[in-house]
């Protein structure tokens, strides 16, 4: 085999493994958008899923105190050990946010 026979499959060998090490660099990349991307949809329905459930929380807080006269203080008793004054304050205030602005 001639020298230049030698070169020219060495270099050929050389760009089909550039090649192939690229292509596998683009499919980890795609790999790796694709589960980032399911990372940011599953923590962005937590968070709306939470939103939805601290304003159910706060829309009961809220009946407690107005409708059923409750003093803040009272309603958190009847709820047990499971929040604080401070918590119910939050929760009362969040029920009273005008919908649709989606926390932006």
């Amino acid at each position: 085999m001639s020298q230049q026979t030698i070169k020219q499959q060495a270099r050929r060998a050389a760009r089909e493994m550039a090649e192939r090490r690229r292509r596998e660099r683009e499919e980890r990349e795609r790999r790796v958008i694709g589960l980032a991307e399911r990372v940011m949809v599953a923590i962005g329905e937590r968070d709306a899923a939470v939103a939805e459930t601290e304003k159910r929380a706060g829309e009961a807080l809220r009946e407690l105190t107005e409708r059923e006269g409750l003093s803040l203080g009272e309603a958190v008793e009847w709820c047990g050990e499971t929040i604080t004054v401070r918590e119910a304050t939050r929760l009362r205030r969040l029920a009273s946010e005008p919908q649709g602005d989606d926390g932006l």
